[in-house]
């Protein structure tokens, strides 16, 4: 079946979700699907090996992702970032100046230091991604940033095991700012265990939660069980976000914001 993509980062998305589903992508079926030519299928295939999502083979490629493992951060950077850049923006709009905040890792953490700058705020970076982006300002025009110690895993470089922990727990904060990997069934969820782990350090150490999470999250459900969604004080996501599961959270308290 015919399917017009013409954005590069979108057949791009659309292949991986092709390889997630079927596992393979033969070259001369994606050629004809995205009515594109097979060079072009090949060379966005090469950016999936590239990111390691997948291996070549003998007329496409096939995945080297796990069912259910987090896309890299490379993909995931490309996909709605429109969308995580008016979450990014909503985020830096609920922040009073002189708040001191915890900014969770993540591409949608990334869109929300963007916004940040130029702010009157103390945030605490939980990966050096978003650590980057907060300190690129000019002098004088950035925020007070302190970076949280501990293991930075690999691609991510979130901030994770026992010294970030300590390091959470040793300092108490306004807000927490949440990027989780899957909201469903009343849960947050990530992906990873550390990661998991920080998330819960984060609510317990804020004196308020805001989760920001575009539409794709809602209906997801990672490995490990971070909180229930009662435990936020406020969601931000994008238009997309299915409607009921925004009533649920608003049947349990939680306020929503789509940006």
């Amino acid at each position: 079946m015919y399917v017009e993509v013409v954005d590069a980062n979108a057949r791009l998305t659309a292949l991986t979700g092709l390889l997630q589903r079927d596992g393979r992508i033969e070259v001369a079926e994606a050629a004809e699907a995205f009515g594109t030519a097979e060079m072009t299928v090949r060379r966005d295939l090469d950016r999936l090996v590239a990111m390691g999502m997948a291996r070549r083979v003998r007329g496409g490629a096939i995945s080297l992702l796990m069912r259910g493992e987090e896309l890299p951060f490379a993909m995931r950077a490309i996909e709605r970032a429109e969308a995580k850049a008016r979450i990014g923006a909503a985020v830096a709009d609920v922040l009073r100046d002189g708040e001191a905040v915890l900014l969770d890792s993540g591409t949608t953490s990334v869109a929300v230091g963007r916004a940040l700058a130029g702010r009157r705020l103390t945030v605490m970076a939980l990966s050096l991604h978003v650590a980057t982006v907060l300190s690129a300002g000019p002098a004088g025009e950035s925020v007070r940033l302190l970076v949280c110690g501990g293991e930075a895993r690999p691609g991510e470089l979130a901030m994770v095991g026992p010294i970030a922990l300590a390091g959470i727990a040793a300092l108490r904060f306004d807000t927490a700012v949440l990027a989780p990997c899957g909201l469903a069934g009343g849960q947050i969820t990530a992906h990873d265990l550390g990661d998991a782990a920080v998330k819960q350090a984060m609510i317990a150490a804020s004196a308020r939660v805001v989760v920001a999470a575009d539409g794709s999250k809602f209906g997801q459900t990672a490995m490990a069980v971070v909180s229930a969604t009662d435990a936020v004080d406020m969601v931000i996501t994008d238009a997309t976000a299915p409607g009921d599961a925004l009533d649920a959270l608003r049947a349990t308290g939680v306020e929503v914001r789509c940006a």
